[in-house]
């Protein structure tokens, strides 16, 4: 086993006989001397091989990622022929014997940085695509945040406990992956979507303080920064109030920042309500980097004879703006129509976009608005040369919609600082939400969160809870709540959600009757990793920071994974497939 990395070695190994084993990197064959790039996981050495060395002999044998053993002397290298971008820089290895431990057929790809490769094939060969330097040091970040979170929980006398895999399928939240049980006929258990009831009965057994790196299950429709299967902290309190939570995350982000970025964030991460996120940023998971915030104008057109805003309003429909500094002529009409496009998606039915020039404003629906023009630019904080873009749909439609554009307009002027990592609560989350489809309220969260009962029970979408979500530079990276811990109320939630008795004591009688045991008051919060570590890698995409991540579509190019099997292994778990 190796004492030192080769990509670490420096100045210390000067003078010494090391043998030093990696891949090779590139190959440089001057004829009378070569130059051989080795890499392992920590990075570079340069090794220097002369003509009349016993080692030439193998140069004319070595392929580009080639296993093989360097036997040399470290020796110091001229100033001149310092490399600064690699950390073993200063040294290199004068070769005096080579071995080869592993060939390598030919590449798919070059294991090269900077090779634009297709994602489908750096999947189909992950082991090679790992190779690359930024994967490698994704992975190493990944072990960074992971390391540090447990040495921080440890610290304050968490417990790690492990809780299975195997477990119940009940209703409440995403599709469930399930498993055919060979034992009993026609049973299924489910992997798991997070293990909130058994976290919470752990707190009922009395450990007080519990957490876990937790594999997580959710047969879902995915995106970039989502997988089918991924990766929680997650963390249970006993006898902890919500102030108590969200100060150990907090504490406990600001030391990840520390060991990864170096950074001291000595600031408290500011809150910001649900509805108050909502109102200005179109989001519950605003991006803070840049303004561009949302504005009500509704109030400002009750007079407005026009007869498209009496319509919209005999509708109850609001309309909503966002100002874009210095950007009159920054769009093409195409692009504004494309805007147009992704607003109706979200349900509106009108979209305009005005310059404003001279103190006026110019463009689409300019003459329907003159009259408020320049309350409109009071509003908007507005000057000239810069773009209005306006909305009308019912007020949450016109909030999203406008949250989209923010977002989509600030990445493409190049709005967003990058360098920064803006963390953000949001607090007072309703406890429920109306489903269109289904007709009824369901959980905003999960139906274990305690609610705020001091307004008006009747008013269901008034009712707050005691949840909050923590974000980052735009990511949802975790919620949490503080959990319900007695029968009565966990069923009067669950009848809240409109399930009949017999429904939710047979999903979850388990869990009900162990709340007639004592529970303590207790809370928790989880944390999703694979999104954590992509923010801070600096990537766009989670499967960038999981070491063998599923395409956009849930299967594995290298895994070729899912996939068919033996007709008896379906026989024995009581199934029969159907085409």
């Amino acid at each position: 086993m190796k004492e030192v990395f080769i990509g670490n070695y420096g100045l210390e190994q000067v003078g010494q006989k090391m043998t030093a084993t990696g891949w090779v990197a590139n190959i440089r064959n001057h004829g009378k001397l070569a130059f051989i790039e080795l890499r392992d996981r920590e990075g570079l050495l340069q090794v220097f091989v002369a003509g009349d060395s016993p080692a030439f002999a193998e140069i004319d044998h070595l392929h580009k990622e080639d296993v093989i053993a360097i036997t040399g002397e470290v020796v110091e290298r001229e100033s001149r022929f310092v490399n600064k971008a690699i950390k073993s820089g200063q040294v290199e290895l004068r070769a005096e014997a080579i071995q080869i431990l592993a060939n390598s057929k030919p590449l798919p790809f070059e294991v090269d940085q900077h090779a634009h490769t297709g994602e489908e094939l750096r999947q189909k060969y992950r082991y090679l695509d790992l190779r690359r330097s930024k994967m490698t040091e994704n992975l190493k970040l990944r072990h960074q945040v992971t390391s540090t979170i447990r040495d921080y929980l440890n610290g304050k006398d968490f417990l790690e406990v492990e809780t299975p895999y195997l477990t119940k399928s009940t209703p409440e939240g995403a599709r469930d992956f399930l498993v055919p049980s060979r034992v009993f006929k026609n049973q299924f258990y489910a992997l798991p979507q997070s293990p909130q009831m058994l976290k919470q009965l752990l707190m009922g057994a009395g450990l007080e303080r519990y957490y876990q790196v937790v594999r997580c299950f959710r047969d879902e429709d995915l995106r970039g920064d989502r997988q089918p299967e991924f990766t929680q902290v997650d963390m249970e309190m006993s006898f902890a109030s919500e102030k108590d939570i969200r100060m150990l995350v907090e504490e406990m982000l600001k030391a990840v920042v520390k060991k990864t970025h170096g950074l001291e964030l000595t600031e408290a991460f500011p809150t910001i309500s649900y509805e108050e996120a909502m109102s200005r940023f179109g989001t519950d998971k605003p991006d803070t980097r840049f303004g561009l915030e949302l504005k009500n104008l509704t109030n400002l057109c009750q007079d407005n004879p026009s007869l498209l805003l009496k319509q919209a309003f005999a509708r109850h429909e609001e309309l909503w703006g966002i100002c874009v500094p210095n950007a009159a002529d920054s769009f093409t009409k195409k692009q504004l129509s494309h805007f147009y496009q992704e607003m109706k998606e979200f349900g509106a039915s009108r979209f305009a976009s005005l310059k404003v020039e001279a103190g006026e404003l110019q463009g689409d629906l300019a003459s329907t608005f003159e009259a408020e023009a320049a309350a409109f630019i009071d509003r908007l904080e507005a000057q000239d040369g810069d773009l209005l873009l306006l909305v009308i749909a019912k007020k949450r439609q016109a909030q999203e919609a406008l949250g989209h554009l923010r977002l989509e307009v600030a990445k493409y002027l190049d709005l967003i600082d990058q360098s920064l990592l803006n963390f953000l609560w949001v607090l007072d989350w309703p406890l429920l939400e109306w489903n269109e489809e289904q007709e009824r309220y369901q959980a905003m969260h999960h139906p274990f969160t305690q609610g705020i009962f001091e307004n008006n029970k009747e008013d269901l979408a008034s009712i707050k809870s005691h949840a909050y979500d923590i974000v980052l530079n735009g990511y949802e990276i975790g919620g949490g709540s503080l959990r319900i811990h007695d029968r009565k109320s966990q069923e009067a939630m669950f009848e809240l959600l409109g399930m009949e008795k017999e429904d939710y004591e047979r999903d979850f009688g388990f869990f009900l009757e162990a709340l007639d045991y004592g529970f303590p008051p207790h809370g928790g919060l989880a944390l999703g990793l694979d999104r954590l570590v992509m923010i801070l890698a600096g990537e766009e995409n989670i499967r960038q920071v999981i070491a063998f991540p599923k395409n956009g579509t849930g299967f594995d190019p290298m895994l070729e994974s899912p996939s068919q099997v033996d007709a008896s292994q379906v026989k024995e778990l009581h199934l029969e497939l159907k085409n």
